[in-house]
């Protein structure tokens, strides 16, 4: 099962001397020391090295070397996007570039009224959207719908660090009243966004066939969306070379109404085409495909 702990790695320390390198030295000298850090968690994670490792070999289709390699590329990767979300976050968003394929979708959503529905998933860098949605000359509010698992001081000193965002957080409550926040921003034209490719004990879930194999997903945001009659967006926010970013935005595509399981395979579709431009962008580091590793 897709299930997570809601759990991140690192500690306090650490972030701060990424934040002082990225304020007195550069991003670049960030990228320098995370070689190391990227080595340190290869070495001696082998919980989430086995998770990166099945994907890439048996879902990906790597051979052992170069799955074997390519797992510290994942670590790098992956750390080069947390360092570049505080850089934009401290200030340096003119430091980084940005093109974006597919802004006439959410411009039609938003010309509707009728606001919408962003689905987003763990790979690239969803969390910095909103610094780059910021340069385009059009208006909108985006709701991130999430359950806060996790509250510690790495949040906390990331959160006085970042400043204020933009970016509106709707939790998830056990007394479904998350559910009259969704409908009355939506009613304001404004955007909801989900990631749908976590949950947590106690939700439900749907199955579908994800890059060869079943796997569980969280069955909220596919309700949601097959059954509001507002547009549904797939949105991802991709890493390039240097401090370059590709942010897409696709029309879910071949759905029914109140047919969760047709969103969620348009989903799962979407997410596979983004990880065949980027496969060393999966950012789930747990085990995804758990339920029956014997097939």
């Amino acid at each position: 099962m897709s299930q997570w702990d809601g759990k991140s790695k690192g500690t306090l320390l650490g972030y701060k001397i990424f934040v002082f390198l990225i304020k007195k030295v550069g991003v670049r000298a960030a990228y320098a020391l995370l070689l190391f850090v990227s080595l340190y968690y290869f070495l001696f994670n082998p919980k989430s090295f086995r998770a990166v490792y099945y994907y890439l070999r048996h879902r990906r289709g790597y051979g052992f070397w170069t799955a074997f390699c390519s797992v510290y590329r994942v670590y790098f990767v992956f750390g080069q996007t947390i360092i570049d979300k505080v850089a934009i976050s401290a200030g340096l968003r003119n430091h980084f570039t940005y093109e974006f394929d597919g802004i006439e979708t959410l411009k039609d959503a938003l010309d509707d009224k009728r606001g919408g529905i962003l689905i987003s998933a763990h790979v690239g860098n969803f969390e910095i959207a909103d610094k780059f949605f910021a340069d385009i000359d059009f208006n909108f509010q985006i709701n991130l719908v999430t359950v806060d698992q996790e509250r510690t001081i790495i949040k906390d000193y990331l959160q006085g660090i970042n400043g204020e965002s933009s970016v509106k957080f709707i939790n998830i409550k056990n007394d479904m009243s998350h559910v009259f926040e969704i409908a009355d921003a939506l009613s304001n034209n404004e955007l909801i966004c989900f990631t749908g490719d976590r949950y947590f004990e106690g939700m439900k879930t749907l199955e579908s066939s994800f890059l060869g194999k079943e796997a569980s997903f969280p069955a909220g945001p596919f309700h949601i969306a097959s059954r509001l009659a507002v547009p549904v967006i797939f949105v991802y926010v991709m890493k390039e070379k240097n401090l370059h970013y590709h942010l897409y935005a696709r029309r879910a595509e071949d759905v029914k109404r109140r047919d969760p399981q047709s969103y969620l395979d348009a989903y799962r579709v979407s997410v596979e085409q983004m990880l065949e431009r980027y496969p060393l962008q999966w950012f789930n580091f747990f085990d995804f495909w758990s339920s029956n590793r014997s097939k």
